[in-house]
């Protein structure tokens, strides 16, 4: 990367390799000489120079190669197929080529910023390859990166039939968007790419969506949306048309929203997509939400639940009957604690049934029914059926209106164990949530044992993280005058393991509270769920934010992750 030329002053570089003139450069010099300041500020400054011609110069004086025209067009997408976007955009790098020597492969990059060794180390430690490095403008690095993953979205389908053996396709029943040829079309093989690299990476949901000029797709992984793409306008309406098609939803109709569902297969593996369109003044804005049909939930305690916690529900889940719930936002892990449970309750002596909306994990043992408003196979429809049933335990898996709590409750009253999940902000919030919706709160009172409130947080990633010192501000809000004895806090740095996000994969912070006789007593006089909460906590109850806190001195998460996910809590 350097060369054995003498340094010269950076004046001279700069009236031998750039368009400067002499005269410009003395009156720098003179102002340099009167003011201070950098040369080559106060240059820019003047418009006496560009920008791309001081970097060029400062390479010339250091012995670095610059390289003004990345020729992005002739990049192998192949190079960006295991660097993820947004590290390659945050740092500013983009593999050029890779090259032979005596000493085997070396991959040439070309980087803004030549002066962080990192990048080198990063791209060495995923590749593999020795790495060489020259210098560009941010500019022309930005739009290098923009052109070469465009293609390498694009081509993905046409690249990857060969990384799985042909047993892994079944062909038959849903699509397998592995099947793309070189004769589909574009927007066949766009559609499939998405598709492909959303599964791959572990994405929830795909957003795509239409503005004046352009639209994005965006991905939602570990509950954080992040830019993947942008493309023309000219080519959104072609690909919500396809994803219509494949949802089997009216591809005429673009004023009202529709909702479908996508089956397909990718190396064997079973993706039910949820498939929602919604009109805007640009066009349909597309959402797919990806569900793995053959995933199967987590034991309470890998999901981040305590022993003590897991012990508590325990005892909850093998009572004979009652109703046991779990809150939390959308996309809070609600369905994957309660799979949990059901795990643990499956064995031959038990009828378990449960009426979901969809049925996300497909359990051996375990009878399913997934809701269908066009049939009139709605929750409380469901549920009148399965109590001529005789099951043992019912699970719903969402208690939306009167009618659906008010069944789930009387079957929890006649012999049943009944679990199912709320959108409450908190386990007390619960309570007040039913009396809202119309349910007498001695019934609530009745047939409640137990309620978790969770949420779902990121994990730092293990690999970057770098201890941290917080901030007066953040020890007042998590309650504490000083760091715990053995206590190590850590912020997210970013590398090319976690996509530069600073995070990999995601755990729980919850809240467990146990109903006994006092709350009871609290709910049939209906009181508001500051008191319950109150009443909860002096019964031992480790409250959400608590629970996080506790995960951020095990250095499992962050401070500022613990505050975006508890914002509305209290501390």
């Amino acid at each position: 990367m350097r060369d054995r030329r003498p340094p010269e002053r950076l004046g001279e570089i700069l009236l031998k390799y750039t368009s400067l003139k002499p005269e410009q450069l003395e009156r720098a010099l003179q102002e340099q000489r009167d003011r201070g300041g950098l040369l080559g500020e106060i240059l820019l400054k003047s418009n006496s120079i560009l920008p791309h011609e001081i970097m060029k110069a400062l390479c010339v004086q250091l012995g670095l190669t610059f390289q003004e025209d990345l020729k992005a067009n002739d990049i192998d997408p192949a190079l960006v197929a295991h660097l993820p976007i947004n590290y390659a955009k945050t740092k500013e790098v983009i593999p050029l080529f890779l090259s032979e020597d005596a000493m085997g492969q070396v991959m040439t990059i070309a980087v803004a910023d030549p002066f962080n060794p990192t990048i080198a180390e990063d791209l060495q430690a995923l590749t593999g390859h020795r790495i060489k490095t020259v210098v560009s403008t941010s500019i022309r690095i930005q739009d290098a990166i923009n052109r070469v993953y465009e293609r390498s979205t694009s081509n993905m389908v046409g690249n990857i039939e060969g990384e799985f053996a042909e047993e892994d396709l079944d062909l038959e029943g849903p699509i397998d968007i592995l099947e793309a040829t070189e004769d589909d079309a574009p927007v066949i093989k766009f559609v499939n790419s998405l598709l492909f690299r959303a599964v791959k990476e572990k994405c929830s949901d795909i957003h795509i969506e239409p503005f004046e000029r352009e639209f994005v797709v965006r991905f939602r992984i570990d509950g954080v949306l992040y830019d993947i793409i942008r493309q023309p306008k000219r080519a959104h309406a072609a690909i919500s048309s396809r994803i219509k098609v494949m949802g089997q939803l009216d591809i005429a109709e673009k004023r009202l929203p529709q909702d479908g569902r996508i089956k397909i297969k990718l190396a064997g593996k079973d993706v039910d997509i949820r498939l929602s369109t919604v009109p805007t003044t640009h066009g349909e804005r597309v959402v797919m939400r990806i569900l793995e049909q053959s995933g199967t939930p987590l034991e309470l305690q890998k999901c981040g639940f305590s022993p003590r916690s897991v012990e508590a529900i325990d005892k909850l889940i093998f009572r004979k009957y009652g109703i046991i719930l779990v809150t939390g936002p959308t996309g809070s892990g609600k369905s994957t604690t309660l799979s949990s449970c059901l795990m643990k309750l499956n064995s031959p002596e038990r009828n378990i049934m449960t009426v979901e909306d969809p049925v996300e994990y497909q359990i051996p043992g375990i009878n399913q029914v997934q809701v269908n408003a066009k049939i009139n196979l709605t929750f409380p429809t469901a549920l009148r059926s399965f109590l001529r049933q005789n099951p043992d335990v019912i699970m719903v898996g969402e208690i939306r209106d009167k009618e659906t709590a008010e069944i789930a409750i009387n079957a929890s009253l006649t012999g049943h164990l009944v679990l199912s999940t709320l959108h409450t902000n908190d386990a007390a919030g619960s309570t007040t949530r039913l009396v809202d919706m119309g349910v007498e709160p001695f019934l609530i009172a009745s047939s409640l044992l137990g309620v978790v409130a969770q949420r779902l947080i990121r994990r730092v990633c293990l690999k970057c993280r770098e201890p941290h010192t917080p901030s007066e501000f953040q020890m007042t809000e998590m309650g504490m005058k000083k760091v715990p004895v053995g206590a190590t806090f850590y912020q997210a740095v970013g590398c090319p393991s976690c996509s530069n996000s600073g995070y990999s994969g995601r755990t729980v912070i919850h809240e467990l509270m146990i109903v006994d006789d006092h709350i009871k007593s609290l709910i049939v006089r209906n009181v508001d769920a500051g008191q319950i909460k109150k009443a909860a906590i002096e019964r031992g109850m480790i409250t959400l934010r608590e629970d996080g806190i506790a995960k951020v001195l095990q250095g499992i998460t962050t401070i500022e992750e613990l505050f975006r996910a508890t914002h509305a809590e209290e501390v």
